[in-house]
């Protein structure tokens, strides 16, 4: 991080949440992520990525939509256990990376992998429905939940970010259609799950001092998607620099073609990442004990903190009885154990 410590990085990481996220519930705009002066360049990076891989799969993933795990016979209607024995419904909404841009196998899409780990724990099918679309905004969940409700999902699951921060889309802009995406999924009863900003650090082709710059940015939009996502009633995992150390180590194995987006192992470890905090949403998976360093949090500290630990989970809690105390809202940070988990777990 240029010789900043995670000390004195996440107050500032925290500041700017705050008024990203106030600037979303109050209707303002804020600044650009990334400013006229660079936004332009690391513009350039991005359209050369997509046009890239583009050429070679096309601008869609692998269509992935389907049935997914062991099929249980269905029960009669009026059996109070027909409920348990029907497919999960699940929705996956965002950008590239929620339909697995550059693979060409549907299995190795993230809905894919969501969706049979899912169907492994929950031992039952998971009917997969995927509405993301590759260069999606935040401002694009807007259809995109149009088309999931009329599936009725169970839980949903939006990786988005990436290309709020590559274009010229303000920052509290972004977070309120976000917010807004996640608050009409609760109200219609599903569970959601967000994958938020990755850190653009991590990309190749992006050149220092543009890296340095785009890692601030990119973390900055991650902690105030986990505000607005926990307040909305969501939980979210925060990708950071997931996949950043084996980036860095093997680039031919974790990049795509384009240098840019993930190979099949790399949306492998993403859709791991989140699949705890699916089952954990759904109800499948007991809570763990936090540990040190974890807990209930104050809002905009817990997702400061979130935005720079990938794989760590933020959720709302309550202290005392309260949703809300001295410093905001509180919130429960977990740093989840990516992986698959058998069935029970």
């Amino acid at each position: 991080m240029g010789g900043l410590t995670k000390e004195m990085w996440t107050p500032g990481i925290a500041r700017a949440a705050r008024r990203i996220a106030t600037a979303a519930a109050v209707g303002g705009g804020g600044a650009t992520a990334l400013g006229v002066a660079v936004y332009g360049l690391v513009q350039v990076e991005a359209v050369i990525a997509r046009r890239s891989i583009g050429r070679r799969y096309g601008m869609n993933g692998p269509r992935a939509d389907g049935l997914y795990g062991a099929w249980h016979d269905p029960r009669d209607p009026a059996d109070p256990g027909a409920e348990a024995s029907r497919p999960l419904r699940l929705a996956m909404l965002g950008d590239s990376t929620a339909v697995g841009l550059g693979m060409r196998d549907p299995a190795t899409t993230p809905g894919v992998v969501i969706a049979r780990g899912l169907a492994e724990v929950a031992g039952r099918p998971v009917r997969l429905g995927v509405h993301g679309r590759s260069g999606s905004v935040s401002a694009d969940l807007v259809w995109q939940v149009d088309r999931a409700l009329r599936t009725e999902p169970d839980i949903a699951v939006i990786f988005i970010g990436a290309n709020d921060v590559t274009t010229k889309t303000k920052p509290a802009h972004a977070v309120r259609h976000l917010r807004d995406a996640v608050r009409r999924l609760r109200e219609a009863g599903a569970e959601v799950v967000v994958g938020t900003c990755p850190d653009l650090g991590t990309v190749r082709p992006i050149g220092q001092p543009l890296r340095w710059m785009t890692r601030m940015w990119s973390r900055q939009l991650a902690a105030a998607q986990t505000v607005a996502v926990v307040e909305a009633g969501g939980r979210t995992v925060a990708f950071a620099d997931l996949l950043g150390p084996e980036f860095a180590s093997y680039p031919g194995e974790m990049f795509g073609p384009d240098r840019f987006h993930p190979s099949a192992r790399g949306y492998e470890r993403a859709a791991h990442a989140v699949l705890p905090s699916v089952c954990a949403a759904l109800g499948l998976r007991a809570e763990p004990r936090p540990e040190r360093g974890e807990g209930s949090q104050p809002i905009y500290l817990a997702a400061a903190i979130a935005a720079e630990e990938p794989g760590t989970e933020v959720t709302a809690a309550r202290v005392a009885g309260r949703a809300t105390g001295p410093y905001g809202r509180w919130a429960t940070l977990l740093r989840r154990r990516p992986g698959p988990m058998p069935h029970g777990a």
